[in-house]
Parts: C-alpha cells; sequence; structure tokens
C-alpha cells in the first residue's frame, strides 16, 4: 500500500489592520472645531430644557390661578369648621 502524503495546511495569513480611530484620522483642528459643535449643542439642549421647564411651571401657576370655585373646592375640600 502506498502511504498518503500529508498535505500541509496552509493557513491564509491574516494582515493587521491597524485599529485607527476617527479621531487619529482627523486633523486637530477639524477635531477641536467639532468638540466645539458638541459643546455648543449640548449647552442649547440644556437651554431648551430649561425653558420647557419653565414654561410648565408658568402654566401649571396660570391653571391654578384661572380655577374656578366649584374646582378649588373639589380639588383642597371644604372645611366648613374652620371658620
Amino acid at each position: 500500500m502506498a502511504k498518503k502524503k500529508q498535505k500541509k495546511q496552509v493557513k491564509p495569513t491574516v494582515q493587521k489592520e491597524e485599529t485607527n480611530t476617527l479621531s487619529d484620522q482627523l486633523s486637530s483642528d477639524l477635531l477641536a472645531k467639532l468638540k466645539e459643535t458638541k459643546q455648543q449643542l449640548v449647552a442649547v439642549e440644556q437651554e431648551k430644557e430649561e425653558e420647557r421647564q419653565a414654561q410648565l411651571v408658568f402654566e401649571r401657576k396660570q391653571k391654578e390661578k384661572n380655577k374656578s370655585f366649584e374646582e378649588l373646592l373639589d380639588e383642597y375640600g371644604f372645611g366648613g369648621s374652620k371658620f
């Protein structure tokens, strides 16, 4: 019987790709502009949220101010013995 030759398994060589991040690929001035823009957007969003909260407080006060006598009685009850 003839002996079988063992075939060598050839492993494909995997080239190591450099793991460059986006910040490595961008120039420093462009990266600085992006960071500044991000800070501005965060500030604008925070300002909008504060305005929204202030508007909600204002609307709540207006709603309370415009309640009818009946609504006030329903909400707070009638304590006739207090008078």
